[in-house]
């Protein structure tokens, strides 16, 4: 955990902790997707024991989580929490100097000015709610620098709840349909990103060589309280998708250093 040394703010364990070689390619490589403990391995050339060592530092300062997947329960996806990231970061420079503080993100003003929006395929396996509602989140958190879009290997009707937790947001549904994966074949995309584990397993291939990209988020429709009032389950996948998008978006229209 964090903060445990009395000699030490919270801030400077976690620059201790991130700072270490093999942990800080860990926290890059899940900054910018989901990912499982062999491909940490292969991404990173160290030994299965030691990236499982490592990611274990990580998840007890509460910087990585990780839940069973749900394609083969056997195995887990790791997530990085960038909220928790920046925050800490953010500590860590007040810490130092108040003039050290992160300056904030400017709003998105939309694709800049003789730039095409960036086209972004999110797949899941019905299409009726955790895709949908990341096409929806895209379109509008992205001030236009996003061209969302949403496909499932095996359509099935909207789900009412998606369409009630969007509505909270502001954000209408309506027109939005399940679409088949096949309705994008051989469509150019920027980014394809899988938000289901299973669909993630028979993904196709998209010509243009787009960046893929796996966020690990549960089906709602299969949790526990995926009936009860107010739609909790559809909730907590609508606010997941929100923050990853919201990252997404920062990446996308911000200049490559």
């Amino acid at each position: 955990m964090l903060g445990t040394s009395p000699d030490r703010p919270p801030a400077a364990d976690f620059l201790r902790l991130a700072a270490h070689p093999l942990r800080w390619e860990l926290l890059s490589a899940l900054a910018r997707s989901d990912r499982q403990v062999h491909e940490l391995t292969a991404l990173t050339g160290r030994p299965q024991n030691l990236v499982s060592y490592h990611l274990g530092q990580l998840r007890s300062a509460e910087l990585v989580s990780a839940r069973r997947s749900s394609a083969d329960a056997r195995d887990a996806y790791y997530t990085a929490d960038l909220d928790r990231l920046g925050a800490l970061l953010a500590a860590a420079g007040r810490a130092l100097h108040p003039g050290l503080r992160l300056a904030p993100v400017p709003a998105v003003p939309g694709p800049a000015a003789g730039s095409a929006a960036a086209r972004v395929l999110f797949l899941c396996t019905g299409n009726s709610s955790r895709s949908q509602i990341a096409e929806a989140l895209a379109r509008n958190r992205s001030g236009g620098s996003i061209e969302a879009h949403s496909a499932g290997s095996r359509p099935r009707p909207l789900h009412p709840c998606a369409v009630r937790v969007m509505a909270g947001r502001g954000i209408s549904l309506a027109g939005h349909r399940p679409k088949h994966l096949d309705e994008f074949a051989g469509q150019h995309f920027d980014y394809v990103i899988t938000v289901c584990d299973k669909v993630r397993e028979i993904c196709p291939e998209f010509p243009g060589q787009p960046e893929t990209v796996h966020w690990s988020v549960p089906d709602p429709a299969a949790a526990s309280d995926a009936a009860a009032a107010g739609c909790p389950a559809f909730e907590r996948t609508a606010a997941d998708l929100d923050t990853r998008i919201r990252f997404l978006v920062t990446a996308l229209t911000s200049p490559v250093p």
